[in-house]
């Protein structure tokens, strides 16, 4: 597959199968239990180019006033404001995607996200990815988000109600 150009970020996205090898990598490296972990622009690329598909495991509350990729699917990992564990996180996951999908969960900053590629992963879900940085990206000195990093900060699509 050729080296595909990404306008919003300028810069030269290798093939799916480079990346999801360099995913896997980063997996080992950093010694995950699950398959691996992609920034924001890859997956997004991953996901237009129709290679994975992008499930938001934020609360609908999240989703709702801080915004969401479109044509993401939703499994919340936990609910509420009190962020209360979803105990049927992978079986609505395997309901609304399957086990054999390349699978990539977004959460905030990317922590709720690894927590589910590891639930997920001991599933049986095989081709499960962490996209790092989250939605909202890391905080930054004064404890704000969407400054440093991010899905939004990359400039990928996202809407707001």
């Amino acid at each position: 597959m050729n080296a595909k150009f990404n306008h919003s970020t300028s810069l030269t996205i290798a093939s799916v199968d480079e990346i999801l090898k360099k995913a896997q990598q980063y997996s080992l490296e950093n010694e995950l239990n699950f398959t691996g972990s992609v920034p924001p622009t890859e997956a997004w690329f991953l996901v237009e180019q129709g290679h994975a598909i992008l499930v938001d495991v934020r609360t609908n509350e999240e989703r709702k006033f801080v915004g969401y990729v479109p044509e993401s699917i939703h499994v919340a990992w936990a609910t509420g404001t009190s962020f209360n564990r979803n105990p049927r996180f992978t079986k609505e996951l395997e309901n609304k995607v399957g086990k054999d999908q390349t699978i990539l969960l977004l959460c905030r900053s990317g922590k709720r996200s690894a927590l589910a590629a590891e639930a997920a992963f001991k599933a049986g879900f095989n081709h499960v990815y962490n996209v790092l940085e989250g939605f909202e990206g890391d905080l930054n000195e004064q404890h704000q988000r969407n400054q440093n990093n991010g899905w939004r900060i990359h400039h990928l699509p996202w809407l707001q109600d």
